[in-house]
């Protein structure tokens, strides 16, 4: 698709929706969930979801990667975190990670297949990442990855004050590209299997 049709689409978009409609989303918002997801473009939080307007808070970062808790470390990411838990008052938190990562398969595969890309490198971080065989081993190391990004948001207090307090629930998602399916990561760390939502 070219960047005419996005025009194009930009223009009829005010007709997709209701005066009503546009006017209830004006008057503020409710989201059902904060969703973490890849930058990746064949990765539409929307897509996999069926999100109507108001209803998705959305974060995408390259790799679906949480920073650590570092109040003031000034990040846009965590910032995003803080306000749709503590303001937006999200009652769930769904951290999506997918197949065929292009940063996961540079970490994995390629190793300093980062080289030319030093922010990006140092966002994504090295440690704990394995050498790996294309396809399944990357998917499983994406995996993997998503237990971590999972891991770093248990560590933000005020997650973990309202996950104590049965207020917010954390839901790791894996979603495969080449078959549509969308995995739950399990709970318990020593338990391999994602099954299908």
């Amino acid at each position: 698709m070219s960047f005419e049709n996005f025009v194009q689409h930009a223009r009829r978009h005010p007709s997709t929706l209701s005066a009503e409609q546009r006017e209830e989303l004006a008057a503020g918002q409710q989201p059902s969930a904060l969703f973490i997801g890849c930058s990746d473009s064949r990765v539409i939080p929307s897509q996999i979801t069926g999100a109507e307007p108001g209803t998705l808070f959305e974060l995408r970062t390259a790799g679906n990667v949480v920073p650590e808790y570092a109040p003031d470390s000034g990040s846009s990411e965590m910032a995003t975190i803080e306000y749709a838990v503590l303001q937006l008052r999200v009652p769930e938190i769904v951290v999506c990670g997918h197949s065929h990562c292009g940063a996961v398969t540079a970490l994995t595969i390629a190793g300093d297949g980062l080289d030319e890309l030093p922010a990006l490198r140092s966002w994504l971080g090295t440690d704990g990442m394995t050498r790996a065989e294309p396809t399944e081993a990357v998917r499983a190391e994406s995996k993997r990855h998503l237990r971590a990004q999972l891991d770093a948001l248990r560590g933000y207090p005020f997650i973990r004050d309202r996950i104590e307090a049965g207020e917010l629930r954390l839901h790791g998602w894996f979603y495969e590209i080449d078959t549509g399916l969308v995995y739950a990561c399990p709970e318990a760390d020593d338990d391999p299997d994602f099954l299908p939502l």
